[in-house]
């Protein structure tokens, strides 16, 4: 096989003499025989938030983002031709006397030692047989692709596809990704000194690397710009010029930087979600979010605020527009400094402590139990039903924080979070109930079926919880929190997303009930801290010993959920920013009132629509009918 490839080479060496029509018929014939498919090349997939501002890049596996020519600095064209192919556009697919003087030093090598490839060659070899181990055989395919591109496309297209393809070294491919990654800057900004370097790294990315290797980097741009100047493409004085400048590097921050470091790693995963890992590996998205840049910085300040000592717990917040789950907001604060390898507001999974009781009483409302029975909800409470016995025997069940005791409606007791009256609740409701309209209105998280359910003591994220509170919101209507508003292919064709119509998880009536309960939070009960000057709904919570602390509310257009804890471990929150202990009344309260003054300032003032009760006339076992008695 060799032999006659070598037999080949020199038929194609004399045909640069002789018969240079003949050998292009001789190579279509070979390349007839052989079926070519062309590599997929990665492409860079760019992020935007909803306003147009870039939020970060999602470097593919090859990095890489296609500009047309024009888009380029003049001179990243010049330095390539000059260093590469200085016949570009006089020769065709293949410079035949290029090609005679690598075959005659090849044989005198006894092997492959120099290749005489055209840019067209390149460009084919890039596209077509990357990663083919060098040989005869492996350059006679090179040259009959470059014949098939050449009578495919004009000379401007092939070279800006070549400049486009081509491998630039420290992962970045084409002259774009080359340009941020050593500069900072787009290429058509690229001076003739700073396109000098870049073009002349492809022939040895890694000995060229202008980091590693600054000497080397430095020695090889000037070898580029001789040739320019000895092809009389620069004058003398351009070249004295160009040659005495410091390299003057300036490392890339765009591939790295990322300006919503939480939310982003939400899209990333909700990409790979929708549109698989090969989609987004291979890149050339157009990414616009549903991120609004306002309200996330009004996030990062209201956990500033608040949270301002070094020793001070980690605090995540999430904001969801409840219309159509869109993710507007979401931040994390680690006064700390510590690094985290999970992301607290989508990945973070603690107790939710009362802040999970509207999934109860939902599920009450569901089961059509009349929201003003009164229960007695004393300081402690001995539930001995057999589903919710415990490894001690009978469920014991106390009030702590800053709840109420005594006799009360299920509004009163939500008001107060009296976790007596919840207990006997989802006893009467049953806790696989309360699991199947958790999950329902948007908890994501597997849930067991215990009584203890109540009080919230499984885990959960504050995305799922702020997504479950936006079905309240919505009047009983769930939209999964969505990340993505609108995804572009890399030609520009839209591609869809999830769809916002979102399904019921409530009748309207029964959020409407449920919400009503939850303004009493807010407007008398444990929530006051969280009162703005419109209607606001919203529930506390507190994980036992005060490992973690709660709030979520919500307005009719947006709703937050606000997450206070040490993520290290379950460490009780004791003397944090002056408050003994934290409950959700104390400090995720007023985190939440920070973000949301603002954050609202703008929208109308909407109130929450006033339910009817008729049809809820279920009274639990434990419970008397309150209207008998008001």
């Amino acid at each position: 096989m060799i032999a006659g490839a070598l037999v080949f080479l020199l038929l194609l060496g004399a045909s640069c003499l002789a018969a240079a029509r003949f050998v292009p018929h001789v190579i279509d014939d070979r390349c007839a025989q052989v079926e070519f498919r062309p590599i997929k090349l990665g492409e860079n997939s760019v992020v935007y938030a909803s306003d147009g501002s870039l939020l970060g890049v999602i470097p593919s596996v090859q990095n890489r983002r296609p500009l047309k020519l024009k888009q380029m600095s003049k001179w990243l064209a010049a330095s390539t031709i000059a260093i590469e192919d200085k016949r570009f556009w006089h020769h065709g697919a293949l410079d035949y006397d290029a090609i005679l003087r690598a075959l005659w030093r090849n044989l005198q090598a006894g092997g492959i030692t120099q290749g005489g490839s055209t840019i067209t060659q390149q460009l084919a070899r890039n596209l077509y047989i990357s990663g083919r181990q060098m040989s005869f055989d492996r350059k006679i395919d090179e040259a009959c692709l470059a014949l098939r591109l050449e009578r495919l496309l004009p000379k401007r297209a092939i070279l800006a596809d070549y400049l486009n393809a081509v491998f630039y070294g420290n992962h970045a491919f084409g002259v774009q990704a080359a340009a941020q990654t050593y500069y900072t800057r787009n290429a058509s900004e690229l001076t003739l000194p700073q396109a000098a370097l870049i073009a002349g790294l492809p022939q040895a990315p890694t000995a060229y690397d202008p980091f590693a290797h600054p000497w080397k980097a430095k020695a090889r741009r000037n070898q580029v710009l001789r040739a320019l100047r000895d092809q009389g493409r620069i004058t003398p004085a351009q070249f004295r010029w160009a040659r005495s400048r410091r390299l003057r590097l300036r490392p890339a921050r765009l591939y790295s930087t990322i300006r919503q470091p939480f939310f982003f790693d939400l899209v990333q995963k909700q990409l790979v979600a929708r549109f698989g890992h090969r989609a987004v590996s291979s890149g050339g998205l157009r990414v616009t979010t549903t991120i609004d840049r306002r309200l996330e910085t009004l996030a990062g300040r209201a956990l500033k605020a608040i949270l301002r000592q070094r020793r001070d717990p980690a605090g995540a917040l999430v904001a969801i527009d409840p219309r159509n789950g869109h993710i507007k907001a979401i931040a994390v604060r680690v006064p700390s400094g510590r690094r985290l390898k999970f992301n607290l507001a989508t990945q973070g999974r603690r107790q939710a402590g009362s802040a999970f009781k509207p999934f109860v009483l939902a599920t009450a409302m569901r089961q059509r139990i009349d929201p003003l029975a009164t229960f007695f909800g004393p300081p402690v409470l001995t539930i001995s039903e057999r589903f919710c016995l415990n490894r001690d025997g009978p469920w014991n069940v106390h009030n702590f924080a800053d709840e109420a005791a005594g006799t009360m409606n299920l509004f009163q007791a939500t008001a107060h979070s009296v976790n007596t009256v919840f207990a006997q609740l989802v006893v009467a409701v049953g806790p696989r109930s309360v699991v199947a309209t958790a999950h329902r209105m948007g908890i994501t998280s597997p849930l067991l079926p215990v009584c203890s359910i109540t009080l919230g003591t499984q885990a959960v994220s504050p995305l799922e919880m702020t997504a479950a509170y936006a079905t309240l919101a919505a009047r009983g209507v769930h939209h999964p929190p969505q990340s993505l508003a609108e995804v572009r292919g890399p030609r520009g064709r839209k591609l869809r997303v999830s769809s916002t119509r979102g399904t019921r998880a409530l009748s309207p009536n029964d959020a409407d009930i449920v919400t009503q309960a939850l303004r009493g939070v807010v407007e008398s009960g444990t929530g006051r801290a969280a009162a703005l000057d419109r209607p606001v709904a919203g529930k506390t919570g507190t994980a036992e010993e005060y490992h973690d602390a709660w709030f979520c509310g919500y307005v009719p257009q947006l709703v937050t959920c606000v997450w206070l804890g040490y993520p290290q471990a379950e460490v009780p929150l004791l003397n944090v920013e002056g408050f003994p202990q934290v409950f959700g009344g104390t400090l995720p309260a007023r985190i939440w009132r920070a973000f949301m003054a603002p954050a609202v300032a703008r929208l109308p003032v909407r109130g929450f629509p006033a339910p009817s009760y008729a049809g809820h006339d279920r009274i639990p076992n434990r419970a008397h009918d309150g209207r008998s008695r008001a």
